[in-house]
């Protein structure tokens, strides 16, 4: 029973904090920079609840201007029927996805990284997500194929296993620490996914 409230109440607070994000896009698309109160008032929730959410108006920004550049064509590949019910093409193309539009969304991930990594810890809440799940999101829609085959635990594991190959972090340590350029980093990423995909399917 405390499971499922405790999962009820991260489904309530990640439903919240996408309605803060599409709230600023969309404040944001005519070319000005919304308020606090302005997003607030269009998200339909206090200012303190912003707040919980994103400690500084930059990162909240940062974060819907990288959703807004993303979600569209990651929403048109994943739903494209070519790929459904293959849950290694569905990651494939999102994956395939987020590199084409990276040019655009990667310089935003270094700075939405920096800002939640320099975040201090505060010890009297429970561990919490620090950027929005929206890649957790991604991942769960592409695999869903596999909610069928997988037990819960290795479905989970796999999207957490696929979180760590797939985004900013990747391709930030694959250029500035390997230093592969665009395309050996693209076929590092899809090999790896690929290859967590199928190694869940056989142990499923």
């Amino acid at each position: 029973m405390e499971d499922m409230m405790s999962s009820g109440r991260e489904a309530q607070r990640r439903r919240t904090r996408k309605a803060i994000v599409e709230a600023a896009a969309k404040l944001s698309a005519g070319g000005a920079t919304p308020s606090i109160d302005e997003i607030a008032a269009a998200a339909d929730v206090a200012r303190r609840t912003i707040y919980s959410h994103f400690p500084t108006l930059d990162q909240l920004l940062i974060d819907a201007t990288a959703g807004a550049i993303n979600e569209p064509p990651v929403e048109q590949a994943l739903a494209d029927p070519v790929v459904a019910g293959d849950a290694a093409a569905r990651v494939d193309a999102l994956i395939r996805t987020l590199l084409e539009h990276s040019p655009q969304s990667l310089p935003l991930g270094r700075r939405l990284i920096r800002l939640t990594v320099d975040m201090p810890d505060d010890d009297t809440r429970p561990p919490a997500p620090r950027r929005t799940q929206r890649r957790v999101g991604w991942l769960e829609q592409a695999c869903e194929p596999l909610r069928d085959t997988l037990s819960e635990q290795s479905f989970q594991r796999l999207i957490s296993a696929l979180t760590v190959v797939v985004g900013w972090e990747a391709q930030i340590a694959l250029r500035d620490v390997r230093g592969l350029d665009a395309r050996a980093e693209e076929e590092t990423i899809r090999w790896a996914a690929r290859a967590l995909v199928e190694t869940a399917i056989k142990e499923g």
